[in-house]
This record gives structure tokens, C-alpha cells and sequence, in this order.
């Protein structure tokens, strides 16, 4: 095993220049994978009637990337610790161009949503390291004017992802150039980083907890296997609703105990959610992901289906959420790095999370789109607040050595959350529309204003998306009415998830962000406790130094 000199000790060499540069490509990178997901929104409608699918395959298409990228950024985080974080960047960037390419020419629903998968897998890399290397340049405390940085990317993605991805599906390239986009900016992000990103490489014994990482995967697909597929392609009550539900339970059982009881080095470390801090931001993340994914995923869908609007206007209208997002994010870093002071900013953040999901809540088909937007705004400044702030908050509180774990755990479960929200409120739209549209056709072959042979010759599932234009007046009518209902539920189904989020977060205890990249308050309960105890120090990734008996942590082992 080599010693030599930690990560964060030479970053702190770094100028703000130097820093300046690095930032520039990690920023591109981080932009990749935002885009990725934005710039596909406001295509999903036209991708799924072009190539034949249901709602329960618009759903998947983006669970896919949800469910690689939740179950492989913890990966990448134990990798961070092990290797060269800019190799491992560059990694997720070609493993995240090759699934583009392969989406972009899918013939299929099944062949774009195994590409989308395997771009999940670049996605979850690229998430998860951009927060480890910044975290492994510069300080806690300096770090909130960098998140807001971040903050802006994931805003300026979110914006021109829609806007882009509208107008490309309105040209020529048709929806197959949202997949390509995104290829350009990749390649110059791998050149960027290789010119301006130099960090120490980790030395250490590499141990991949695989066996762990891959129960967790398994687990997690059957459950949202079952919350996407219930209720349409079997009974919510069923044989085979049981053996799902059985299933993944014993699997995620299965990797908590190899986590907790067999894995060297597992890809995540049981022992993080000893600290508080850590547990309740955990928590809270996975709530944040159910409201923010499970329920924005479709408000694309409600522009175009319910309002008529083009995939182009569409997008035009998410610069009501993100231009909140991106405002309170820049504002909220820029503060907390003066102040050290960053809980504020937590709680007043899901404050308006809330606020804004409840009157979301409250839209349907007719709603004015001012206030549409007005209360996509309001949403938006809270989520600003609040996501960068909670990873903030954790890496704050985490040994050097776990830092790539730590920062990958809270993404991992937000990534969860979001999951998990976007399969179970996608079948729950499904449900609901397709009982509207098959009440309100019915009530229109009773009243004679369509006969049971132009029902018949429809030959349309209620549980498809159709192209509206294609439809009579008074059916085209009754999707518009049953998207614009739905919708507004999914937003009421999940505001209790953001208050549980708003109890997590008023519960954690707000501690000063340090100035340097040394010892942490968690390090320093674990010194008292071997002191007092005379135990050998075994707090993974530290050696021990000093006479025998003497057990002072000291420092990373690199």
C-alpha cells in the first residue's frame, strides 16, 4: 500500500484560476448528463407514437436511465476513492456517448429504452464524480459558491434542454437528434478535463463491492417493475404482484446484509448513516426525488396533451420553474459561502417545494397559463435551495476517505426517490387517463355523438398516446380534459412526500461548514471514542500513528 500525499491537501494549492478551469469541463460534463434527460421531455410524446408505444413505455423510457444511473452512482463513488477521478469522468462520458448513438438510431421502444439504460450508466458517473471532485479540490465552506455553480448548469440544462429538444423534434433530424446533441459537448468536456483537471491519483488496495451493488440493482428493478406494471398488465393484488413485492424484498435484504456483514469495502457503507446529518439528508433526498421527479417528469406531457402546445411552447414554458431554480441556487451558494450558515436555506427551500407542488396541484386543462407558470416559479426557487445544499450539508460532515461514497449515497437515493416517484405516478396517470378517456367515449356513444363503428375503427388503445390531431373534435377533447385532471392529481399524490422531506431536514443539526478539507466533526467523535475506549483506531481509510495505545488517527490512507 502506497502513502502518499492526500487529495485535499494539494487542492488546497490550488488557485481560484486553476480551480476556475477544472470547474469548466466537470460543469460540461455535469451539463451532459443534465441534458440527457431535458433535452428528451418534450420529445417523449412524439418518440413513443412513432414508435408504437404505450404510456407505460413513455414511463420507462425515462426509468431506464433512473434505474442504471441510481444503482451504479454508488459505484462511482467507491471508484473515486480507489482511482483517478478524471479518468473515471472521461469513463461515464464515452460510456454515456455510445448509449446516445445506439438510442438515436432504436427501431424500437425495447432497443431506446436498453440505449437509455446504458446511458443511465454514464449519467450515474457523471453525476455522481463532478460533486466528489469539486469536494477534492476546495473547502466545505468555499464550496457553496462552486454549488451554485452547478446550480446554474443543472438550470441553464433544464431550460435549453426543452427548448432544444422541442425545436430539434420540430426539424428535420426529428426526435433521433435529441440523442445526438449531446454527443459534441461530451467530447469537448473530455478534452477540457484532460488539459486543465490534475488531481492526485488514490493508491490503495481496490475491493468493488459487485455482489452488493448488484442486489441493490435487482432489487430496486423488480419493485418498480411491479409499481409501473400493476394495475394494467396484472392486479395490484395477485400472484404475481406478490412475488415481485416478495422478491425485492429479499434482495434488498440480501445486499443489506452482505453490506452490512460481508463486503471488505461495501459500495455503501452502513456505518455513514451513523451520522445524523447524513441519515436525515439521505432520507430527505429520497422525498425530494419522489415530488421532483415523479411529478415534473410529466408536466411535458401536460403542455402537449393537455394544452396543445408544441414541443417547441412546451419547453418554452419550463423557463418558469428553472429560471426560479436557477436564481435561488446561484443566490443561496454565493450566501452560504459568506455566512458558513446553510440550514436556512434548507428549510426555506422545502417550504416553497411544498407551497408549489399543493398549487400545482390545483391545475387542470383550463387553467390559466400564467399561473401555470407562477406556481412552476415557486417550485423551482425551492428545489434551488434545497438539492445542492443537502450534498452540502453530508460532505460537511464526512471523512476525506468517504467523501466519493458519502456524496454518491445522497445522489443514489435522491436518484431512488425519483424512480420510484416516476414508475408509480406514471402508472398512476395511466390509470386515470384511461379511465377518463373510457368514460367520456362512452358517454359519447350515448349521446350519439360518435358511432360504435368510428369507435371501432379508431382501433385505439385508451392506454396509448395518441397524436391529437389525429382524433375527432369530441374524443380529442376528452384526452385533453383527462391529461389536464391527471396531471394535477399526480402533483396532490405527491406533496405528502415533500412535507416528510421538510421533517427530515428540520431535524438535522446545522453545523458550521469548515474552512479546510481536514478532519470532520464525525472524525473527531470517532478520535474521542477510541481515546476513551483504547480500541485500535479502524475507522476505514485511516492509519494509526503514535506509540502503541496511542490510537490518533493519521489521516487518510492514500
Amino acid at each position: 500500500m502506497t502513502h502518499a500525499p492526500s487529495a485535499p491537501a494539494e487542492s488546497d494549492q490550488m488557485t481560484h484560476r486553476e480551480i476556475m478551469e477544472a470547474l469548466t469541463g466537470l460543469l460540461l460534463a455535469m451539463f451532459v448528463a443534465m441534458l440527457s434527460s431535458t433535452v428528451v421531455s418534450n420529445a417523449l410524446p412524439a418518440i413513443v407514437t412513432d414508435l408504437e408505444g404505450s404510456q407505460t413505455g413513455y414511463t420507462w423510457v425515462v426509468v431506464a436511465t433512473l434505474l442504471t444511473m441510481t444503482a451504479t452512482t454508488p459505484i462511482w463513488g467507491k471508484l473515486a476513492d480507489l482511482f483517478s477521478k478524471k479518468l473515471l469522468v472521461q469513463v461515464a462520458l464515452v460510456i454515456f456517448s455510445a448509449g446516445s448513438v445506439v438510442a438515436a438510431v432504436a427501431p424500437s421502444m425495447g432497443v431506446l429504452i436498453g440505449a437509455r439504460a446504458f446511458q443511465g450508466l454514464g449519467v450515474g458517473g457523471l453525476t455522481a464524480l463532478v460533486q466528489v471532485v469539486i469536494a477534492s479540490m476546495v473547502s466545505p465552506r468555499e464550496r457553496g459558491r462552486y454549488s451554485g455553480y452547478i446550480g446554474a448548469v443543472f438550470a441553464t440544462a433544464t431550460v435549453s434542454g426543452p427548448l432544444l429538444g422541442g425545436l430539434i423534434v420540430d426539424s428535420p433530424l426529428g426526435w433521433r437528434g435529441c440523442f445526438v446533441v449531446g454527443i459534441p459537448i461530451a467530447a469537448i468536456a473530455f478534452v477540457v478535463l484532460q488539459k486543465t483537471l490534475h488531481l492526485p491519483t488514490v493508491r490503495r488496495d481496490v475491493r468493488i463491492d459487485y455482489l452488493g451493488a448488484t442486489l441493490i440493482m435487482a432489487g430496486i428493478s423488480l419493485i418498480l417493475v411491479w409499481v409501473s406494471l400493476a394495475g394494467t398488465s396484472f392486479d395490484w393484488i395477485s400472484g404475481t404482484s406478490t412475488a415481485l413485492v416478495a422478491g425485492s424484498v429479499a434482495l434488498i435484504a440480501a445486499a443489506l446484509w452482505v453490506e452490512a456483514r460481508v463486503a471488505p469495502e461495501p459500495v455503501i457503507p452502513l456505518r455513514l448513516f451513523r451520522d445524523r446529518t447524513t441519515a436525515l439528508a439521505t432520507a430527505a433526498s429520497v422525498m425530494i426525488g419522489v415530488a421532483m421527479f415523479g411529478a415534473t417528469v410529466y408536466l411535458s406531457q401536460y403542455f402537449q396533451l393537455a394544452r396543445g402546445m408544441s414541443p417547441t411552447e412546451a419547453g418554452l414554458m419550463s423557463v418558469a420553474m428553472v429560471g426560479g431554480l436557477l436564481v435561488s441556487s446561484i443566490l443561496s451558494g454565493r450566501v452560504i459561502t459568506r455566512t458558513g450558515l446553510w440550514k436556512r436555506w434548507l428549510v426555506g427551500g422545502m417550504v416553497l417545494v411544498i407551497a408549489g407542488i399543493a398549487l400545482l396541484g390545483t391545475i387542470d386543462a383550463t387553467t390559466s397559463l400564467w399561473v401555470v407558470g407562477g406556481y412552476m416559479a415557486l417550485t423551482g426557487i425551492g428545489l434551488g435551495a434545497t438539492m445542492q445544499n443537502l450534498v452540502l450539508a453530508v460532505q460537511n460532515n464526512t471523512a476525506p476517505a468517504d467523501l466519493g461514497a458519502a456524496s454518491s449515497v445522497v445522489a443514489m437515493f435522491r436518484s431512488i426517490g425519483g424512480s420510484a416517484g416516476v414508475a408509480a405516478l406514471g402508472a398512476v396517470l395511466a390509470h386515470q387517463v384511461s379511465d377518463g378517456v373510457r368514460t367520456g367515449v362512452e358517454g359519447l356513444v350515448r349521446a350519439g355523438r360518435i358511432s360504435q363503428e368510428q369507435l371501432v375503427a379508431m382501433q385505439h388503445s385508451t392506454g396509448d398516446i395518441p397524436k391529437l390531431a389525429d382524433l375527432p373534435a369530441p374524443i380529442r377533447a376528452i384526452y385533453e380534459a383527462s391529461f389536464g385532471d391527471a396531471v394535477g392529481h399526480l402533483f396532490l399524490v405527491a406533496a405528502p412526500f415533500a412535507v416528510v422531506a421538510f421533517l427530515c431536514i428540520l431535524f438535522i443539526e446545522e453545523v458550521p461548514l469548515r474552512t479546510t478539507n481536514g478532519p470532520t466533526v464525525a472524525e473527531s467523535e470517532v478520535e474521542a471514542a477510541l481515546v476513551a475506549t483504547g480500541e485500535p483506531a479502524d475507522y476505514p481509510g485511516y492509519r494509526v500513528e503514535g506509540a502503541e495505545g496511542d490510537p490518533r488517527p493519521g489521516g487518510p490512507v492514500r
